[in-house]
């Protein structure tokens, strides 16, 4: 009876997906559900629910839910992490404040302001899950659903110390549907490779299984078709520009890198579709909305106790070839231990792994395009300074992954990044410990008078240089 700790059972998406394919796995249905959480009347009508699945189902399995996390860990042998620190009250500061700073974000959980403030409420939770494992349940999978993937991950690959663990997305999923329809093929006949980080991960490869036909010719030519673009216009266009595509949405895309969100123009041309096609705002407002929704209202009550066939969530899949050795690939967030080469070590990638009962096997990728590397490079950098953020407690570092994120950057000068830090870390300070009674540095703009005397200063070598420009310019011949 595989024993399995939820925490963050409260989540209205992901516990009960997860929970339903964990007993729709006939390996599995034995299974001992820990549904952990801070909320209680969430977690008591998940626990509620999932008894009736497991009694309308006649099942083998046993629930129970608890508000003590070490309660839930103790034993485990597999942790399944779908935390949301601060939940729909923090998501709101962390796209409404942004926005009136001139960032506008469409999702706001991985990158951006919203992605490194997520990260920063869910770093130290992580540390803390890390930290019990190690006493509770050391030789426990740890399966992460937090967001943002990439900086979570990257913060438990410096504080597993042995701890195994996996970061879960269903990008590669979903975007494989996509590329079945443009191409023509269905999903299970096509070979890929793709790698790269959560998020921004590469379709290296597409080929047909039977054939070894290369795929791309015709996805980019299909990409040059107006009915074909207009559906991804971010996606097709780093497609076209850059030679690959990635997983996740337009909406994802579009806020994390510089072209797409930061003025207008590229707003009106690239991000004009609804909800996660690029609008502001598009996740926050569907969050809330959900919140407001079903704030007195029990949606359980609604939903069938029957199981079906599973999601296309990892999960049970990982829990499936760990019990039984039937060996599972998917693509999951693991630290960068020289997986993939011109990525700095350490760093989270998001790349092939097998799973089998001797647990996880990541696959070594090499070199990844050098315009793609560099893509993932501007991400990295933005996760490595949040994560450093979160850990150490510096608020001077949450200036700085701000500042270095992409989008950011092409929208705020520094002296704006640093105020709207300032108000967001103000705003969020019941949700960010590790940051108690610390603020960030005083940086007013200096101000300078028309009629300045300068300082001397010595003439600098390469200013002669220039001024030998000048001197032929100005010489008559």
């Amino acid at each position: 009876m595989p024993k399995i700790a939820m925490i963050g059972a409260g989540s209205q998406i992901f516990c009960k997906t997860l929970s339903m394919d964990i007993l729709a796995t006939p390996a599995l249905r034995g299974s001992e559900l820990r549904l952990m959480s801070r909320t209680k009347p969430k977690l008591q009508r998940m626990e509620k629910f999932l008894q009736r699945v497991i009694s309308e189902n006649n099942l083998p399995a046993n629930v129970w839910s608890t508000m003590d996390r070490r309660e839930a860990l103790r034993g485990a042998d597999y942790v399944i992490c779908m935390v949301q620190v601060g939940g729909v009250d923090a998501f709101q500061l962390d796209y409404e404040i942004p926005l009136k700073h001139g960032v506008d974000q469409c999702l706001g959980d991985s990158l951006g302001p919203g992605g490194v403030f997520r990260g920063l409420r869910t770093v130290p939770t992580l540390a803390d899950i890390i930290a019990d494992m190690k006493e509770l349940c050391p030789n426990a999978i740890l399966l992460n659903y937090a967001n943002p993937m990439a900086a979570c991950c990257l913060a438990l690959g410096r504080l597993s110390g042995g701890v195994q663990f996996i970061g879960l997305c269903h990008g590669v999923q979903t975007t494989l549907d996509l590329i079945s329809g443009y191409t023509g093929k269905p999903k299970d006949q096509i070979e890929y490779l793709c790698a790269g980080i959560n998020h921004m991960a590469w379709f290296l490869t597409l080929r047909d299984k039977r054939t070894g036909e290369d795929l791309y010719p015709k996805f980019h030519a299909n990409m040059e078709k107006p009915e074909y673009f207009a559906n991804e216009k971010v996606r097709g266009e780093v497609m076209r520009q850059f030679g690959y595509f990635m997983t996740e949405s337009t909406g994802h895309l579009s806020e994390y890198v510089p072209w797409f969100r930061s003025h207008k123009r590229a707003l009106e041309m690239y991000c004009d579709e609804p909800a996660f096609g690029g609008a502001s705002g598009a996740y926050y407002n569907y969050c809330r909305m959900l919140d407001d929704k079903f704030k007195t209202v029990n949606y359980l009550d609604t939903e069938s106790p029957r199981l079906g066939a599973r999601s296309c969530e990892y999960c049970s899949y990982i829990l499936e070839a760990h019990e039984t050795d039937k060996v599972f690939r998917l693509n999951g967030n693991v630290r960068n231990d020289g997986y993939i080469t011109n990525l700095p070590d350490g760093c989270c990638v998001e790349i092939p792994v097998f799973v089998d009962r001797a647990g996880l096997h990541p696959v070594r990728v090499g070199a990844l395009p050098p315009q793609c590397a560099a893509l993932n490079q501007s991400n990295v950098t933005v996760q490595t300074l949040a994560v450093e953020a979160g850990l150490t407690g510096d608020p001077e570092h949450i200036v700085h992954a701000v500042a270095m994120d992409p989008l950011t950057s092409a929208c705020c000068t520094l002296k704006e990044v640093r105020d709207m830090v300032s108000e967001m870390l103000e705003a969020q300070r019941q949700w960010l410990p590790q940051f108690k009674g610390k603020k960030l540095r005083a940086t007013p703009v200096i101000s300078i008078p028309k009629k300045l005397k300068r300082a001397e200063a010595p003439v600098d070598p390469a200013l002669a240089i220039a001024n030998r420009f000048g001197d032929l310019a100005t010489r008559k011949v």
